[in-house]
């Protein structure tokens, strides 16, 4: 169970949607967590800020105060009746200034007042008495204690001010990137976002790599819609354009070789007619013979270029109303041709092409295995066409080389039946007409299966 996961694992990350997806995803997931420790930061530095500027504010304040009547604001700080401001307890020593703070003071109260200033531990500022300011109002008790500065400054009358200053504690919220819920749905939509970037933008690849497959089964496929990005629609307007270039090379090559084959068929059949004239009868017939084989060959050289070169229109047919049609077809012509099982329903295939590549198939049956036994199945979306000979067979080592031109078997060689050794060649281009393929394999117990497998 695990190894096929670790398998489809391994292989969707090397295909460029999984690399696309996993650099989307890493990029984006990293992208986030820095923007949030940035913003962290920032809110960090926001919240000392306006802590500064509050103690700034007070100290504002209690010196203005001051200026204008210094011994009853004098008073009113020693009996602690201004909320937020007192008389600094003496004998506290600055261990570590604020110069963020005293800079900011310089700049309200200018350089005469040589501000001094820093945050203490709050039981510096109040001790624990009556005077507490958390005693003094209803459900602050147990609340945690304000922060403390203590701020000294020289005013404008030139007296020197020891101020302690208090603000409300202020509890900064945790930082989201303690957060496990929130970091998995940074990661839950990188990724997200990433396959769906990454399904985009290999779509045309896709395209062009269902477009490329169907170009090496077919020599008559459809041209890709030049649609995306520029870079792309000029990837497959140049694919579509050596499409149109290998289709007019075949186009080439068979007119070629049609009007080689026309313009032998006259002298051929001159000599046929002066072959005729040999008064040798043993002579005349192996003339004769060899004349019928050239013959031959030229046909079915014409038939393996028209192979390639198919122009016709798909269509939708009963496949087994075909198979049935072509067997009583042979049989009518005293072959010995059977049909055993058919596999129902229809099937999109060029119906000629179809027709000449099973009737291929049968006459190499008929002639090299002596019968021709024709069934069709279904089988994952495919169907497949078989035709059985009850003949020798071909050593497995030499299936695959049947297929190529001119290559004939033990039973086509001297001795045998004679052949040209191009059938089974122009059956699988004519299979690759219609997206399909052809297999040898030996049956058991004798004799030879050849399939047409094409999609069903």
């Amino acid at each position: 169970m695990i190894i096929p996961v670790v398998a489809r694992a391994r292989s969707f990350f090397r295909s460029l949607v999984g690399q696309i997806f996993l650099l989307l995803t890493v990029g984006m997931t990293t992208a986030a967590v820095l923007a949030l420790v940035v913003a962290e930061q920032t809110r960090h530095l926001d919240f000392e800020r306006w802590r500064l500027q509050r103690v700034v504010a007070s100290a504002a304040d209690i010196a203005q105060r001051l200026s204008h009547d210094p011994v009853r604001i004098q008073a009113m700080l020693s009996d602690q009746q201004i909320m937020g401001a007192r008389i600094a307890p003496g004998g506290i020593a600055l261990t570590e200034p604020d110069p963020a703070l005293a800079a900011a003071l310089r700049d309200r109260f200018g350089p005469h007042s040589n501000p001094e200033a820093g945050q203490v531990p709050i039981g510096l500022c109040f001790g624990p008495s009556k005077a507490d300011p958390n005693n003094r109002a209803a459900g602050l008790i147990g609340a945690p204690r304000p922060d403390c500065w203590i701020v000294r400054f020289t005013d404008l009358m030139g007296e020197r001010r020891s101020l302690a200053l208090y603000l409300p504690r202020l509890v900064k919220p945790p930082s989201n990137l303690a957060n496990p819920v929130y970091l998995l749905l940074i990661l839950l939509s990188s990724a997200g976002l990433a396959i769906i970037v990454a399904r985009f933008v290999s779509k045309p690849l896709r395209r062009l790599e269902q477009a490329a497959e169907a170009f090496s089964v077919s020599i008559d496929p459809e041209e890709i819609p030049e649609r995306g990005p520029e870079e792309v629609r000029a990837a497959l307007s140049t694919f579509n354009l050596m499409q149109r270039r290998v289709r007019a090379g075949f186009a080439e090559r068979t007119q070629l070789l049609a009007a080689i084959s026309h313009d032998l068929q006259t002298p051929l059949t001159r000599l046929r007619l002066r072959l005729e004239l040999v008064e040798n009868e043993e002579l005349r017939t192996r003339l004769l013979q060899d004349h019928q084989a050239m013959m031959t060959l030229v046909r079915e050289g014409l038939d393996l270029a028209e192979s390639t070169e198919s122009q016709e229109d798909w269509s939708v047919i009963d496949i087994d109303s075909l198979l049935i049609s072509m067997t009583e077809d042979a049989q009518d012509l005293g072959a010995p041709v059977r049909f055993l099982k058919g596999c129902g329903g229809t099937v999109r295939v060029k119906p000629n092409a179809l027709t000449r590549c099973i009737s291929n198939l049968v006459t190499n049956a008929v002639k090299y295995g002596g019968s021709a036994d024709i069934s069709c199945a279904r089988q994952a979306g495919h169907v497949l066409i078989e035709v059985r000979d009850h003949g020798p067979g071909i050593p497995p080592g030499q299936l695959d080389q049947m297929f190529e031109p001119f290559t004939r078997g033990a039973a086509s060689q001297p001795g045998g039946r004679p052949g040209t050794g191009i059938g089974l060649t122009i059956a699988r281009s004519l299979a690759l007409s219609f997206e399909g393929a052809v297999r040898l394999a030996n049956a058991t117990g004798g004799g030879l299966i050849a399939t047409i497998d094409m999609k069903g």
